[in-house]
């Protein structure tokens, strides 16, 4: 995690909800900054990376555990 790093804990919600809003927050960030998302939701892990591939932003890391997925999202700069 960077010095420009943020957290975004979307436990809770169900889809499509996780990737908008994951989205949302690349989207307002600025260049280069990393978004670390937590998700509960099992279509997380799919449509989060799949709506970065589309949108252009970079999946840096993904890490499963049994409850959750956290992702490390960036914003190219």
């Amino acid at each position: 995690m960077t010095e420009s790093a943020r957290m975004l804990d979307l436990r809770g919600l169900k889809c499509p909800l996780p990737a908008l809003l994951a989205r949302r927050a690349l989207e307002r960030a600025a260049p280069g900054t990393e978004i670390i998302v937590t998700a509960d939701d099992p279509m997380a892990a799919i449509d989060i990376p799949h709506m970065c591939r589309q949108e252009g932003f970079e999946v840096k890391g993904e890490t499963r555990a049994a409850e959750a997925v956290t992702l490390v999202l960036r914003r190219p700069a």
